[in-house]
């Protein structure tokens, strides 16, 4: 086996049509990472629900800043339980074969490039499976810039990380004891942490709420339809406290004049400046075909 291997990552993410790291790794747009820090949890979750991809949020972390959200690029690690032989062997293979210096984690962080974040299954070891303390921290900070991490596992140095600044680090407990009795079985590689499944190159959003990880190819789709959504009810709140429109009216499948008078305002209203980069050709053409077609004589059940 290899570690970090681009023809493994590639035949992984085959639906990832864009750039990619020398690694293979999908490298989502730095505008659309940019775009997902405004949005929330549930607006992201919404069109990974809808597609199938149910198993991409985990909530149950301690979060070193609650208040901060976190967005990033995903490298991942897997660890399992030490067994010498195997430890021995990849170890070792990891420092003759690959060049790699220190132990396990030292290799996954010193990976990191701007806007990672690294994703580690610690199988929620916490007595002896410190992923990250005062100076790995600093690394990944110095590294990302931005990103942070999410660890199935435990952490160490709490008083310091929480100084470090420009990341944030989701995780499941904290203690004294260093990393030991640990081996890493993969890199780059599917991750599993607590219920949630994570892809390398796949954007992590970290907000109070806990974690979502959003497959690269389904990136710039999320972003839209969340940046849609909040447009639409700045717009919508407008509306309804000048009474122009009722709570059934705003809330329904909207009909075409609703529509115009929507973009109309999208247009010309401040409020709507930060959006203008959005289309509303499909929604109005679909808001002029069912008034085509009248109303639906089938009812969903």
């Amino acid at each position: 086996m290899k570690f970090d291997n681009p023809e493994d990552i590639g035949q992984l993410t085959p639906l990832w049509e864009g750039e990619r790291f020398e690694n293979g790794r999908p490298k989502v747009d730095e505008d659309i990472l940019r775009r997902m820090r405004k949005i929330t949890l549930e607006e992201a979750w919404g069109p990974l629900w809808n597609r199938g991809y149910t198993f991409q949020f985990e909530g149950d972390f301690k979060i070193m800043h609650p208040e901060q959200v976190m967005v990033g690029r995903a490298v991942t690690a897997v660890m399992v339980p030490k067994r010498p032989d195997l430890h021995e062997t990849l170890l070792d293979y990891g420092h003759e074969q690959e060049n790699r210096h220190g132990f396990f984690n030292q290799w996954v962080i010193d990976s990191l490039v701007e806007d990672d974040v690294v994703v580690v299954d610690m199988f929620d070891k916490i007595h002896s499976g410190t992923y990250v303390g005062g100076n790995l921290s600093t690394a990944i900070a110095t590294r990302t810039k931005r990103g942070g991490a999410v660890i199935w596992g435990g952490i160490r140095d709490n008083q310091q990380v929480k100084e470090i600044g420009g990341i944030n680090v989701y995780y499941r407990g904290s203690d004294p004891t260093a990393i030991a009795d640990v081996t890493m079985v993969g890199m780059n590689v599917p991750t599993r942490i607590g219920k949630a499944i994570c892809m390398p190159g796949d954007v992590v959003l970290g907000t109070p709420a806990g974690v979502i990880f959003i497959p690269p190819h389904l990136a710039e789709l999320t972003v839209v339809q969340a940046e849609k959504s909040q447009v639409r009810d700045v717009f919508g709140f407008i509306r309804l406290k000048q009474q122009v429109y009722s709570t059934a009216q705003i809330d329904a499948a909207w009909n075409t004049a609703l529509w115009q008078d929507f973009i109309d305002w999208f247009n010309h209203d401040d409020a709507a400046a930060e959006y203008r980069h959005l289309s509303w050709d499909d929604e109005l053409e679909d808001a002029r075909k069912r008034e085509h077609d009248g109303p639906r004589s089938d009812v969903r059940l």
